[in-house]
């Protein structure tokens, strides 16, 4: 990795990592469908400019746009509001650790529904190793506090919907020749959609506007749900994506730290090493056998070949926008 990569990957873990404390904020003042259908539609009005500018195609077909409100569904719509509604009772340090759980559950999905046909031994490993950690994160043995309360597994189910959109994607999405960020526009349109049709049916108290509040809808819309996709799909172009992927191990030590510093957030001891099991676990799975092919695969993104799994597409940069 060069050297002038690392300021860019730092701040997209920054962007992305303190969107668990910005919809901390953001609740405070406004509901959670409000939160997230804001967020979806100023993430749009990003990336549909840089859509323009850049010249990129977008979809014509119906069919395909069919496809991308499914993936909507299940990538931006439902995790996002499932994460504004949890952060109304669990941490956002808590939300940011349910999160990085999200490749496990891609892998254990893949396997159920047959999209990935066998698990190496480095993934079997990594599933082992990863969902000890998140029995250590969970605790159950314990009172349904905390992590293991319905605010945790409202997180959970974001993590799993994540995980659904990624196989999905993969499979309908991934090699139609669309470009990342025209993809990732015209989804969160179809997603802002989906919310403004929840809108009337939401019971939404009135909002409490303050400056916290505020810039706790705006940030994530703009930065971490605009901006953010860009500087990955330029951290992709330039170091390549198992390079850009590595942000997945940072997000959940920016979450935990704003977390801790500017909410005055605890975390356990056992939250902390099931964290570490957890990020092991996904580095297991993502293990490749070192052979020539691989090494270019990794260099590029491409898949190494029809059964290489369904994180081919995660660190292929066609993806779900992140939190």
């Amino acid at each position: 990795m060069k050297q002038s990569a690392l300021p860019r990957l730092a701040l997209l873990a920054l962007i992305w990592g303190s969107s668990f404390l910005w919809i901390k904020l953001a609740d405070r003042g406004f509901p959670p469908v409000e939160v997230t259908f804001a967020r979806l539609a100023l993430g749009s009005a990003v990336l549909f400019p840089v859509v323009l500018v850049r010249r990129e195609e977008v979809p014509r077909s119906a069919a395909v746009w069919r496809q991308i409100v499914v993936a909507a569904l299940f990538a931006n719509a439902i995790p996002y509001l499932l994460f504004a509604v949890a952060e109304q009772s669990v941490g956002s340090s808590t939300a940011g650790i349910i999160n990085a759980t999200t490749p496990l559950w891609t892998v254990l999905l893949a396997l159920a529904v047959r999209h990935q046909k066998a698990v190496t031994g480095w993934q079997g490993a990594g599933l082992i190793v990863g969902f000890g950690g998140a029995l250590l994160i969970f605790t159950p043995w314990h009172s349904a506090t905390g992590v293991a309360s319905a605010g945790g597994l409202e997180c959970l189910g974001a993590s799993v919907s994540y995980a659904i959109s990624f196989i999905y994607m993969d499979k309908f999405l991934a090699r139609r020749g669309l470009s990342p960020i025209a993809l990732s526009a015209c989804q969160l349109l179809a997603a802002a959609l989906l919310l403004a049709l929840a809108l009337p049916f939401s019971g939404a108290r009135a909002p409490h506007i303050g400056a916290a509040s505020l810039a706790g809808l705006a940030i994530p819309g703009v930065f971490g749900t605009g901006i953010a996709y860009v500087l990955n799909y330029q951290i992709i172009a330039s170091e390549g994506a198992t390079v850009a992927s590595t942000v997945t191990y940072l997000l959940p030590v920016v979450a935990i730290v704003l977390g801790v510093l500017v909410l005055g957030e605890t975390v356990t001891a056992a939250v902390l090493a099931g964290i570490v099991l957890v990020l092991t676990g996904v580095a297991l799975t993502r293990h490749r056998e070192k052979t020539a092919d691989g090494e270019q695969a990794q260099r590029t993104g491409a898949p190494l070949d029809a059964d290489a799994g369904p994180l081919r597409a995660v660190t292929r940069g066609v993806v779900p926008l992140r939190l």
